[in-house]
């Protein structure tokens, strides 16, 4: 054994787990006055901030939340959201932020599967929560959020309990936990997969601390930066930025709901100088009309991801005076780990040539070990010649923990050591890589990814399919919509609208087709659907 093995051990001095709640109880005791967190007439410092997540962890804890358990948040880019990604982990709990746009199977599915224990919601939300709970064959805690800035006051109560009243519930002087162990579970999220129920995605304290640093320097992001949250906060823990803004006594200016002209009031206010969002985000802000922009008084760093952008949305968005980084990433990757950073000799390049460059998935964070094209049939990574395609590998300490209850899934998409992306790309001699299609049938449409054979299954249960295949069409606006394929039965006559209707009346409005065409399926000599045939028509 080397010396330096010998008597040289972690002990309490030495060494403590990672994690980004430390972020928040740095902030409170460097910059207890600073302004920490906006939404409307609503301010908070850091000290505001830091009380205010310690009583609600407190509050959790005297209704019997322990370690381990599970609190599911459904709510809008609102503080409660921001504080939830402290308070309740603070408890010792794993944080379960649910995509508001859901439908109430899925919901419902999802407060089962993760063995909620508690669920805040934003009163809006109560049509599809109430049917969701109505499924359950349990009985949550349930604690509305009452936003008076959402016309709020004529929309009945969901649960007994009320954010601001619950959390005063809690004590002060609350002594928050400190994970144990770094790799203990902080949060879960749940992301279409390739069957119709969702997977659970957990991420563990380690690397939450450790996105939020290596995004910082991927980004060149300075202290004191005025950080705008357009990307939802239940969407990968809003790319993790609730943590990573506080470490740099950022401020967090909450957006409730997308609205390009609510956009640049906020910039323009606030001095926002980040944000993130999908590239339908972008093209609402460059397709606004002139009465719903400002003229912007200093440049905006931007981030794009979610789905593979178009080269002209950079060109539009620079000439409005933002600067666009695209990044790529999966729920399973805590959000971004790829970037296309910006190579100087670039510049002496047309201007189309450039944004042709942007739009690549770039490479890897700093804090990502492993980015790389393999065949996922013999492991080897494909040669960097700009055509030959492969999967995006990823290897490192921002890989999930695994998928939650579903081993089988986890051990297939580490299979080898690497954790398969499922998205088919290329790599460019300069290392730089191009996602050329997806493997895996998921649609993302306007960044969110719907399970085509959630479609399908819907689809199926109407007495005038025969068989149905959904694949993705690219729209405009949207990215990419779902366009259903439809062999009818025989004397059994539907139309596209009746189709489109009998979605509507399960599915979310994002994953309702938004063009059914009528044909012969093409398949295989043993009977599956020919998929790629279908897309060519596109």
């Amino acid at each position: 054994m080397s010396h330096y093995d010998t008597n040289l051990d972690k002990n309490r001095a030495n060494y403590v787990p990672l994690t980004p709640l430390s972020f928040l109880e740095r902030a409170k005791e460097v910059y207890p006055n600073y302004e920490a967190v906006v939404y409307e007439d609503r301010k908070y410092t850091w000290s505001d901030v830091y009380k205010r997540a310690t009583k609600f962890a407190s509050a959790l804890e005297k209704i019997g939340i322990t370690k381990g358990d599970t609190v599911s948040f459904l709510a809008f880019n609102t503080p409660e959201i921001f504080e939830a990604h402290y308070s309740v982990p603070m408890s010792g709990a794993v944080l379960n932020t649910i995509n508001i746009r859901l439908d109430a199977n899925t919901i419902s599915y999802i407060l089962k599967h993760s063995d909620a224990k508690v669920l805040v919601v934003d009163r809006q939300l109560h049509t599809e929560v109430k049917k969701a709970l109505s499924k359950l064959d349990k009985k949550i805690i349930i604690i509305d959020i009452h936003d008076k800035f959402a016309d709020q006051s004529k929309l009945e109560k969901i649960g007994e309990l009320e954010y601001e009243s619950f959390l005063n519930t809690g004590d002060d002087n609350y002594i928050w936990k400190m994970p144990e162990d770094e790799w203990k579970a902080i949060s879960l999220s749940y992301t279409s997969g390739t069957t119709g129920n969702p997977k659970g995605v957990v991420y563990h304290h380690r690397g939450s601390y450790l996105m939020s640093t290596g995004s910082a320097v991927a980004w060149n992001m300075p202290n004191r930066l005025n950080f705008l949250t357009i990307v939802p906060m239940f969407h990968c823990n809003g790319w993790c930025y609730p943590w990573t803004v506080p470490m740099l006594n950022g401020r967090t200016i909450c957006l409730r709901n997308i609205d390009v002209k609510k956009i640049f009031e906020l910039i323009d206010k606030y001095n926002v100088t980040h944000f993130g969002g999908a590239p339908i985000v972008l093209n609402m802000i460059t397709g606004a009309p002139k009465s719903d922009r400002k003229k912007l008084k200093h440049k905006v760093h931007v981030l794009t991801a979610g789905a593979p952008p178009p080269s002209i949305i950079f060109k539009k968005m620079k000439e409005l005076g933002f600067e666009v980084m695209h990044v790529y990433g999966l729920t399973e990757t805590y959000g971004h780990v790829t970037q296309c950073a910006w190579n100087d000799d670039w510049n002496n390049f047309d201007e189309d040539k450039q944004n042709e460059i942007k739009a690549r998935q770039g490479v890897r964070y700093p804090n990502l070990e492993g980015a790389t094209i393999m065949d996922p049939e013999t492991m080897k990574e494909v040669p960097k010649d700009g055509k030959t395609i492969g999967e995006i590998m990823l290897r490192g300490n921002v890989v999930m923990k695994g998928y939650f209850k579903d081993k089988a899934a986890t051990d297939k998409a580490m299979a080898g050591g690497w954790f398969h992306s499922g998205d088919l790309a290329v790599i460019h001699p300069d290392g730089y890589v191009k996602i050329q299609d997806r493997s895996k049938d998921i649609i993302i449409s306007g960044g969110e990814n719907i399970s085509s054979i959630e479609i399908e299954n819907t689809l199926s249960k109407h007495p005038s399919v025969s068989i149905a295949a959904v694949v993705a069409k690219p729209d405009e606006k949207w990215g990419e919509v779902p366009c259903a394929f439809i062999e009818m039965v025989k004397d059994k006559p539907t139309t596209d609208k009746e189709l489109i209707d009998f979605c509507k009346e399960t599915l979310a409005g994002f994953k309702v087709p938004k063009q059914v065409i009528f044909c012969e399926l093409p398949k295989t000599s043993t009977g599956k659907i020919q998929k790629f045939e279908l897309r060519k028509k596109f």
